[in-house]
């Protein structure tokens, strides 16, 4: 194949991914803006099982939002995005699962009311972001930690509102939080208000009370 016919390709190729995100945007807006309740997205590790405590609780932050009238929106995935699942939907609540396409890993659960697929990343990034009134970060490993500090850099650079940004487990992300001021903003790297973005949290009921507290300024 002439060099000439490669590039022809790639174009025709991208033409047509360009409708495969437009249509990925549009699903994703058309469910999540039709809910009905302010939702809160979740982020955890998908390799922490049943047995493991992050496991439980995720469960009980699931339970605990849905009782207090939220929605949530996880990956969708296994592990700690389960779990979150479960409780929301065990309590009768909005159940959301973002689920993305990977080579392993990635299964949808089964305890979501509202379920959407993606194949891109980026799409799934905006659809956690565009209409969550907090976020939630349980334990987890390169991806959870990808999905905070995306939403703190969203919030850094006022691209979005400053919503409650919560570490659930004070004890595995304190840390993180320490080495935000010892060296980020000890070397100059954020500004001093910055680590402050990141608030911890120990049990689900003050996760809802902060959340409440915010929604309450916002007249909701």
């Amino acid at each position: 194949m002439s060099e000439q016919r490669i590039i022809d390709q790639l174009h025709h190729e991208d033409a047509w991914r360009l409708f495969r995100i437009l249509a990925e945007f549009v699903d994703g807006f058309e469910t999540l803006s039709q809910i009905g309740v302010p939702l809160v997205s979740v982020f955890g590790s998908a390799r922490f099982g049943e047995g493991h405590p992050a496991y439980r609780l995720g469960y009980q932050l699931g339970r605990e939002l849905a009782r207090a009238g939220y929605g949530v929106v996880t990956g969708g995935g296994p592990g700690v995005m389960e779990a979150v699942n479960r409780g929301a939907y065990e309590a009768g609540g909005v159940s959301v699962g973002l689920n993305i396409q990977l080579p392993h890993e990635q299964r949808p659960n089964h305890y979501q009311t509202h379920a959407l697929a993606f194949r891109y990343f980026f799409v799934r990034k905006v659809m956690f972001v565009r209409y969550a009134r907090g976020f939630v970060v349980l334990p987890g490993g390169f991806g959870t930690l990808d999905e905070l500090t995306e939403v703190l850099v969203l919030i850094q650079t006022e691209k979005v509102h400053r919503f409650p940004v919560i570490g659930l487990d004070r004890a595995y992300w304190r840390g993180l939080k320490d080495w935000m001021r010892s060296t980020l903003l000890g070397q100059g790297a954020i500004a001093p208000g910055d680590p402050d973005l990141f608030e911890l949290a120990d049990t689900p009921a003050e996760v809802v009370a902060r959340i409440r507290e915010y929604g309450a300024t916002l007249g909701t």
